[in-house]
């Protein structure tokens, strides 16, 4: 388990640390700050876009020697960003070969642990292992970075990751994994890159709103592209399938209801959980004028509130369903929002923003780890390739959205300082209300894996 939770953590830790040394870093390349967020955002969309042909590599390659491989091209990009002279070497570092390898990595992390434990408490003690360490990657990531950026330097934290990736190759010797059973699937290429195109046209002009506004037609432009596309791809899927052939998606993934609940509530607990820690960086520092550093430690609670839930994800998942954890976990994250409308703007210090953040982080953690093993479950072993690529897929769309959603709201409110912060928080609100209806919805009791036809699947054992 510990090389599989430190992946997460390094690829989360990537998504949020660069945030804090954007200065720094332009400074030292001889850039701008755009061309910067411009790097970041790339990074985004090669890792949402390629997630999902990457998970399809994990059925031809190997579970193993996919995350193996997706360590080394992430550690190899770290090494190019930390040595990068300008901008251009920094893009092909970070943003396209860390994407890439994160890409390749972190469907295996979760497909291993559901072929490993067939009962839904053992599994979801080990999904709350990793998906706290995600939490703790994302949450420390402005801390940490912010603290290597001020003692050592920005190049600091790239070695950093470049170590962290070394530790983790060499611990994934004990990874243990059964033998192929039956003929190597091809891949769909074209499938591919029908896939990565329209995933990369919506997650991109989703990512515009934050300077063009959600009005903007090029925005608008580039959704409504990547939506036909994506279209394209789902007809394209149901001909190769029709076929005979192997379609980089089966298309009975989208016929399972418990499954695409599920999708829809991890998407939302993505948005919120992005969308929050954004927009209350953005307070911290550009109203009440905090540090990186002091802005990473006042996020703090909502780390210990996802880790103390991941911590006790097994004991939750013997006494409650998956669907009531998930009930409780929007309904605590809401509640903690509420609280920092009402107490933030009033109260200085760690009793205006601690409790909120505490509650907030607390239901995050809850429901991350109930909706992956409500996914993850609904499918036999032979779907698992596919189903984490599309539910890693989902939750990097959903991070995305969620940045680019706040971000445009803060942009676009001409109110006084404090106030769109209190718009965006509120929207946020409304949103996670949506996730609590979406949840509602959720079959009690979990049905039975559906394979390929849509029919019950094999539920044997699951080793690794």
């Amino acid at each position: 388990m510990l090389p599989l939770a430190l992946a997460q953590f390094i690829a989360s830790y990537a998504a949020t640390n660069m945030n804090v040394a954007i200065t720094a870093i332009a400074h030292d390349l001889s850039t701008t700050v755009a061309g910067l967020q411009t790097t970041i955002t790339l990074f985004t969309l090669t890792m949402a876009s390629l997630m999902i042909p990457g998970s399809k590599l994990t059925d031809i390659w190997g579970r193993k020697t996919c995350f193996v491989a997706g360590l080394i091209v992430y550690g190899t990009g770290a090494l190019l960003a930390a040595l990068a002279p300008g901008l251009g070497l920094m893009i092909v570092g970070y943003s396209l070969l860390e994407g890439v390898g994160s890409a390749l990595m972190i469907p295996p992390v979760y497909i291993l642990i559901t072929v490993a434990f067939d009962d839904t408490s053992t599994r979801a003690k080990y999904f709350g292992v990793v998906s706290g360490a995600g939490g703790l990657g994302a949450a420390a990531g402005p801390l940490i970075g912010g603290l290597i950026t001020s003692s050592i330097g920005w190049r600091a934290s790239f070695i950093l990751q470049v170590l962290v990736v070394a530790w983790i190759i060499v611990l994934a010797r004990r990874i243990a994994e059964s033998p192929r059973v039956g003929p190597r699937p091809h891949f769909d290429l074209v499938g591919a890159v029908l896939c990565a195109a329209g995933l990369c046209l919506v997650v991109f002009g989703i990512l515009q709103t934050r300077s063009r506004g959600w009005f903007a037609l090029p925005v608008w432009a580039l959704i409504g592209l990547g939506a036909l596309v994506l279209v394209w791809f789902f007809f394209h899927i149901r001909a190769v399938q029709r076929r005979g052939g192997e379609p980089l998606l089966r298309p009975s993934l989208f016929g399972n209801r418990t499954a695409n609940l599920g999708l829809g509530t991890q998407l939302i607990q993505w948005l919120v959980m992005q969308g929050s820690f954004f927009v209350i960086s953005v307070y911290l520092q550009e109203v009440r004028g905090y540090s990186a550093i002091e802005t990473g430690l006042m996020l703090t609670p909502a780390t210990l509130g996802i880790l103390l839930a991941s911590a006790r994800a097994e004991r939750l998942a013997t006494r409650t369903t998956q669907r009531w954890l998930i009930i409780a976990g929007f309904a605590a994250a809401s509640a903690g929002m509420v609280l920092l409308l009402a107490l933030a703007p009033h109260t200085a210090g760690v009793l205006g923003f601690g409790p909120g953040l505490l509650l907030v982080g607390l239901g995050i953690g809850v429901m991350l780890t109930s909706s992956v093993n409500v996914v993850q479950s609904s499918f036999p072993d032979s779907e698992q390739g596919d189903i984490s690529g599309l539910s890693r897929s989902v939750s990097n769309l959903g991070s995305s959205l969620g940045t680019a959603l706040v971000g445009s709201i803060l942009v676009a409110a001409a109110f006084p300082a404090g106030r769109p912060f209190a718009l965006a928080l509120g929207t946020l609100v409304g949103i996670t209300l949506v996730g609590l209806l979406l949840a509602v919805f959720i079959p009690s009791r979990p049905s039975p894996p559906t394979g390929p036809t849509g029919r019950a699947g094999p539920t044997g054992p699951r080793r690794p």
